[in-house]
């Protein structure tokens, strides 16, 4: 193992100590926010010592900082001489990713059932990819103690999702109403139906409020989340030597489609190329998030959006050059704009040019 690939998996071990330390542990303070956090960051780390392990890059030419985790996750399931994932990992992986994005970025309210789950399905995935890039068993790296516990884990992912919706509608109750924290923790499950549906963006206000709405007229578990009743828990031994992974039940078709195909509600993960994932002009973009395109332009300059690789490239075609943006800059544009008013943004930017 080189040095480089050396010092990035042990750090991922360190995190995912962490993370499992953090779970077990009885105070509850910043307990979720943790888990999620340091989970995602030893997934990132790990991703990344097993990309050059098998000879790929993590930082692109005259870039000062290394891939994210999106393109990490990109690269080891799309490029054919690095492939060591397959869909139902990927799908793990970008539902504790959108978790962990929530829980940093914003407030997150999650069942002590979801948050096992998500641990343990993480520490199996990590096992597996552990195994499979270097070869090692990942039980000489830990302490034997060293595993997510509960008193109660979820053994059925539809069962657990009935629950979880019957606890918010009791919070939407006219004895209760308590809507911010129905809309937190609705927000938890939305993020594993986009996960599941392709989408990399945070759900919105107004998304989980349309869904809210729903919920209250007596919308059932298929038709508030189709994607994740494709689903199922797949769990394997007992106690310390227990596998949990969360797989597409059987019969349930698996199809490729472009890049930004609406209503698909089967489990859709796409190989795609640089057109295919950066697949927005600017003026497109501008569509999306409802502004004028040299408004979308202030709000872009405004977060530096070309400095971030998973947002932004260049794509070189002959010798014409364009500008592409991701699916990923939807949200970003949308959280910045919620944020900070956009006359500001635009005012700001006017005053830039004319300098």
């Amino acid at each position: 193992m080189k040095k480089e690939v050396k010092h990035l998996y042990c750090k991922a071990v360190d995190s995912l100590v962490l993370s499992l330390e953090l779970f077990n542990r009885p105070n509850d303070t910043a307990r979720v926010h943790g888990v999620l956090i340091m989970m995602d960051h030893s997934f990132e780390m790990l991703l990344k010592a097993s990309i050059l392990h098998k000879g790929g890059k993590i930082k692109e030419k005259r870039a000062t900082q290394t891939i994210g985790f999106e393109l990490c996750v990109r690269k080891a399931f799309s490029e054919a001489e690095l492939k060591f994932l397959n869909e139902d990992e990927v799908l793990t992986l970008q539902s504790l990713n959108g978790l962990r994005d929530a829980a940093q970025h914003y407030t997150l309210e999650i069942s002590e059932q979801h948050l096992y789950f998500q641990a343990q399905s993480g520490l199996t995935l990590f096992r597996d990819i552990v195994n499979r890039v270097f070869n090692i068993d990942l039980k000489s790296n830990l302490p034997v103690r060293v595993l997510p516990l509960s008193t109660s884990p979820p053994t059925d992912i539809q069962a657990f999702f009935t629950n979880e919706i019957n606890d918010i509608r009791k919070l939407l109750g006219p004895n209760k109403r308590k809507d911010i924290e129905a809309k937190e923790k609705l927000r938890a499950l939305a993020i594993m139906e986009n996960a599941v549906q392709g989408d990399h963006t945070q759900p919105t206000d107004r998304e989980l409020k349309k869904t809210l709405k729903i919920l209250e007229q007596g919308g059932n578990f298929g038709q508030l989340f189709p994607g994740v009743s494709t689903l199922n828990f797949t769990a394997n031994g007992y106690g310390p030597s227990l596998d949990l992974k969360i797989t597409r039940k059987e019969g349930v078709p698996v199809q490729v489609v472009p890049e930004g195909t609406p209503g698909a509600h089967v489990v859709a993960l796409k190989r795609v190329n640089e057109l295919d994932y950066y697949n927005l002009g600017r003026d497109q973009l501008a569509k999306k998030v409802g502004l004028t395109g040299p408004k979308t332009s202030a709000v872009i300059h405004h977060l530096n959006l070309k400095d971030d690789l998973e947002s932004f490239k260049r794509i070189s075609v002959g010798n014409i050059h364009h500008e592409r943006y991701s699916q990923k800059a939807i949200g970003l544009l949308k959280n910045a704009i919620a944020q900070t008013p956009i006359n500001e943004i635009w005012a700001n930017y006017r005053a830039r040019l004319s300098r």
